[in-house]
């Protein structure tokens, strides 16, 4: 006799995701704020999981989603062991439907505490490996590798991070979604606006170079340092601000108080109040996934100088500023005074940078595109039978998510 289905079998339920990340200030918080605000908008179950010294969970919690704190700490070492527990029990507890990890804590207790057992999607936000040497990255690479086989899905923000991990042998089907900023947050600042930032921040109305980043050897702020005294000779009324925090704060302090016209503004939730004060936005990194500051300085208008790496290259086009070789200074002090002394060049720049974020780098894109990726890493799963609960309900469903 054949048996009757129960009332409540294939109910499709919401769909409910998980961002787990150790970062939760500063660029990946970003990105990953504006796939929370695109899921929690059609309806769907978020549920952060982060530390509590950052500003995403307290945000991501006053638009709707559920927090859960987790005590990571960034690098890896001995506390690896108790952060995979602690997150393999908030999995647990929460149930998602799917788990999107972000960046390398993450990527690392994440796939050590789930092993493939719920739909797992992995976004580097920059490869670890790129950071280190010798045996540590050694180690790195061996763990992506093995950590492949618990990804369903990789999700690059470059061609040049996904190119790098398939060269480096890691085997995950791999979506390339670049990042985006908010269109309507960062309007074009024009001369009145600049003038009106300055003030606000207290900042002379001299010709100014500010450049937004943690303050790490990754994004090159000594290198930049290392330009600066080039051009203060040939404009002599120069103001470089660094804003933003980070482990090598100490030391560039040290170093700029042998400078002229160097402030270091710390971290700041206003960053674009900051490069609206700007002439010229600078991007001294070593390397990156693709980095949201040069794509927020074009969304503002303002020329961009930055180093010729993966990641940049793709986001920066030619007519939008200059990009220099890594580690030279004589070229990124050439560059800024350049864009300094001629405000023509550096104000068509910055139109060029806008109207190339506004066809390529909305973030809107990149949110809904991402909703795709979890849909049909969901379907295959569901093919395969590997996991026997109705398919969670699209509600709110808009462009771009049904995509793959």
């Amino acid at each position: 006799m054949r048996r009757r289905p129960r009332r409540d079998e294939g109910i499709r339920r919401r769909l409910h995701v998980a961002h787990v990340a150790e970062p939760s200030s500063e660029g990946v918080a970003v990105v990953q704020y504006s796939y929370i605000r695109e899921q929690l908008r059609r309806g769907w179950r978020v549920t952060v999981v982060c530390p509590s010294h950052g500003w995403l969970g307290y945000s991501a919690r006053a638009a709707g989603a559920e927090v859960r704190w987790w005590s990571a700490t960034r690098g890896p070492g001995r506390s690896v062991l108790r952060e995979t527990t602690e997150l393999r029990r908030i999995l647990a507890e929460v149930d998602p439907d799917v788990v999107h990890l972000h960046s390398a804590k993450a990527g690392l207790a994440g796939r050590l505490a789930l092993r493939g057992s719920r739909p797992t999607i992995f976004q580097p936000h920059a490869w670890s490996f790129l950071a280190v040497e010798g045996p540590v990255r050694r180690a790195s690479l061996a763990w992506e590798r093995l950590a492949a086989r618990w990804t369903h899905r990789l999700v690059c923000v470059s061609e040049a991070e996904r190119i790098a991990g398939v060269e480096a042998g890691i085997e995950v089907p791999t979506r390339v979604l670049p990042n985006g900023v908010d269109l309507l947050r960062l309007g074009v600042q024009g001369p009145q606006e600049r003038l009106a930032a300055r003030a606000g921040l207290g900042l002379p109305d001299v010709p100014t170079v500010v450049c937004v980043g943690r303050l790490t050897r990754q994004k090159g702020q000594d290198a930049l340092l290392d330009a600066w005294p080039s051009v203060r000779e040939r404009v002599p009324a120069a103001q470089l601000v660094l804003v933003g925090a980070g482990p090598d704060r100490r030391e560039l302090e040290r170093r700029a108080a042998d400078l002229d016209g160097v402030l270091l503004a710390g971290g700041r939730t206003d960053v674009p109040l900051w490069l609206a004060a700007a002439d010229v936005a600078v991007a001294p990194s070593r390397w990156e996934g693709m980095p949201l500051v040069p794509l927020e300085a074009m969304a503002c208008g303002r020329s961009v100088v930055a180093t010729a790496i993966p990641g940049i290259v793709e986001a920066v086009p030619d007519d939008a500023g200059q990009l220099v070789a890594p580690g030279d200074a004589e070229a990124l002090a050439d560059a800024l005074v350049y864009r300094l002394q001629s405000s023509d060049v550096a104000t068509d720049e910055g139109w060029a940078g806008r109207l190339h974020v506004e066809d390529h780098h909305d973030e809107l894109t990149a949110a809904r595109e991402v909703i795709g990726v979890y849909l049909s890493v969901l379907r295959e799963r569901r093919s395969r039978g590997a996991r026997r609960r109705p398919l969670p309900a699209v509600l709110g469903r808009g462009p771009g998510a049904s995509g793959t």
